[in-house]
């Protein structure tokens, strides 16, 4: 146990060998409380048709002038439009979800004369969660959107995405150039709810240290105390023997992977027999 008198508050981790002391109050604090969430994990490839859990017809661009190399994507953003809430009867405050959103970045790319260009994508999409739990609130909020209504519900139902491109290929079709992006993301669904909650705590937050310069360091001094490079890659290679060779001893009786050992361990018994 630290003694109040050593210990000074701040944000940081705690080890495990680490014992806080007591709490200097209880406080009543109002945040965000996750009532429930689930992930959607998808790979999504150009198609022409109607979404899939794997395809999706707007990972197309528009006609491309020219083109040549393919950079990668940034500034992914999602955006929640709509979402339809379906009480599960035999599940008390849980709910089907579905939900229409858009995921929306640009593609960077160069052009036959090395310049730079971009393509900017929306691509809209529509999830089916079968459970997740959106109690209903028992208190009422004073605010400017109608309660109980769609913009309402809005205000708790959030999505946190994590995507990437995967890979991107333009393709000639029709007389017209395009640029395909295979893209992958996670989309964690939430639903939360604004709560008081009562949490030990140790008083405000300490005044920051002041802001710190970067000092310089001559490089070749940061150079000459770093330790020397690999000057070849990891081999990939295969073992020449299996775990367990031909020699018989003790510890062959416990190898499950080697094919020979019993019919050797047979044809020894043979010969000492003929002996």
């Amino acid at each position: 146990m630290i003694p109040n008198t050593q210990f000074s508050p701040k944000p940081g981790l705690i080890n495990k060998e680490g014992f806080l002391p007591d709490p200097l109050e209880l406080v009543s604090i109002e945040v965000p409380k996750v009532f429930d969430e689930c992930l959607i994990k998808r790979c999504l490839k150009y198609q022409d048709g109607p979404d899939t859990n794997c395809f999706d017809e707007e990972l197309r661009s528009t006609p491309l002038t020219s083109a040549k190399l393919f950079l990668g994507c940034r500034d992914f953003n999602i955006k929640l439009l709509s979402f339809d809430k379906t009480p599960l009867r035999d599940f008390d405050g849980y709910n089907r979800l579905v939900i229409n959103f858009v995921i929306s970045f640009y593609a960077d790319y160069l052009d036959n004369a090395g310049n730079p260009q971009s393509e900017f994508f929306e691509i809209n999409r529509t999830e089916s969660i079968p459970k997740l739990y959106c109690p209903d609130l028992m208190a009422r909020y004073a605010s400017n959107v109608t309660p109980n209504s769609k913009d309402f519900e809005s205000q708790f139902l959030k999505l946190e995405l994590v995507a990437e491109d995967l890979n991107g290929t333009f393709v000639e079709s029709a007389n017209n150039l395009y640029l395909d992006i295979t893209l992958g993301f996670h989309l964690i669904v939430k639903y939360e709810i604004l709560v008081q909650l009562l949490v030990p705590a140790y008083g405000y937050a300490p005044v920051p240290r002041p802001c710190r310069p970067v000092p310089f360091e001559d490089p070749c001094k940061k150079f000459n105390r770093c330790p020397a490079p690999k000057f070849y890659p990891d081999q990939k290679l295969k073992p020449l023997f299996d775990d367990c060779d031909n020699d018989i001893d003790d510890d062959c009786d416990n190898c499950d992977d080697c094919d020979n050992c019993d019919d050797y361990k047979e044809e020894f018994s043979y010969t000492n027999f003929d002996l």
